[in-house]
């Protein structure tokens, strides 16, 4: 990336143009399947999940590399796009598992009835007069659970973040490998066909019901800010993220760069193990950037350098 002062701050219309994105800062966004290197024992519990057909739980800190293993397991075992679920403590299990636009449904309605049509002509549009299908969704969980001839791969991001209750509503989901849609377990029609979440395809559901066939991949990732119950840990296979030493940060950045820069990446790799060795909360993402911005010939000097230094390397954990 080619260091060029975009902004002046004088006032002046410049049309000047943007250096090439770094390669993980492009969009759409690319999967990071080549850049992604696995630590020590993660292939071993990545493929013990596989095998056993249990959600892998990752816990380490923001930006270690917890929730990119899914996708280069995605690409490798030729699972498809990865269904993502990000959680807050707002999310709940059934926004996971499908989306009734309730208030959609019955607006659709009183423009029917507005239009002054008869009952007559509404039994014989059938199915068109009055449509659940447009008002349903399935959810990236939901989505997931379908049968299918392969699993399909869910990152389900910072469970750690969620309410106290939605890791034990979870299990008992993926312990049974089905859920029900209500609405269709009451609607008038025995198979209705549902949007999927990452495509405008859908799937008929009969009776309400879904029921899994093959076990999605998952990958649970966690900040360790909360413990879990008992319960919920024996169910999943668990890896912790090792501590992020100079050669493995090494090895990240020639991954993203093709090779190790000029220009201080050394230096900028060593800094930065030793500030996260004393404890310091700092993210790969910032080493990434730092790199990509303050090495090459093109780099900021002096004072410059240094400003932007302390810019992109400033501890998270800070104001």
């Amino acid at each position: 990336m080619t260091w060029k002062p975009y902004y002046h701050g004088d006032g002046i219309r410049r049309r000047a143009a943007l250096a090439p994105a770094p390669p993980w800062r492009t969009f759409p966004r690319a999967s990071q399947h080549r850049e992604y290197q696995p630590p020590p024992g993660l292939a071993d519990a990545v493929n013990a999940a596989l095998h056993l057909r249990r959600p892998l739980l990752v816990t380490g800190p923001a930006g270690s590399g917890k929730s990119t293993v899914i996708e280069q397991v995605a690409h490798e075992f030729d699972l498809g796009p990865v269904l993502r679920w990000h959680i807050t403590s707002r999310s709940t299990l059934a926004e996971a598992l499908y989306r009734y636009d309730a208030l959609g449904r019955i607006h659709a309605q009183s423009l029917r009835s507005a239009t002054g049509r008869t009952a007559r002509h509404h039994r014989l549009a059938g199915r068109h007069g009055d449509d659940i299908a447009p008002f349903l969704q399935l959810g990236p969980l939901g989505t997931a659970l379908l049968p299918a001839e392969r699993p399909r791969a869910l990152l389900i991001d910072e469970i750690d973040k969620s309410d106290l209750d939605l890791p034990g509503d979870l299990l008992d989901v993926l312990e049974r490998g089905e859920y029900e849609v209500p609405e269709l377990v009451r609607h008038r029609r025995r198979s209705v066909g549902v949007r999927l979440w990452d495509s405008q395809d859908t799937h008929t559901v009969v009776h309400g019901r879904v029921h899994c066939t093959q076990f999605p991949f998952i990958v649970l990732t966690s900040n360790g800010e909360r413990d879990f119950a008992p319960a919920f840990l024996r169910r999943c296979i668990r890896y912790t993220m090792p501590s992020l030493t100079a050669d493995l940060l090494r090895d990240i950045v020639r991954a993203h760069f093709d090779g190790l820069p000029d220009g201080g990446a050394q230096d900028l790799i060593r800094e930065f193990a030793e500030r996260v060795g004393r404890g310091e909360h700092l993210a790969v993402d910032q080493l990434l950037n730092a790199v990509a911005l303050l090495t090459g010939d093109f780099a900021p000097e002096d004072g410059q350098r240094q400003a932007l230094h302390d810019l992109l390397l400033a501890e998270l954990s800070r104001a």
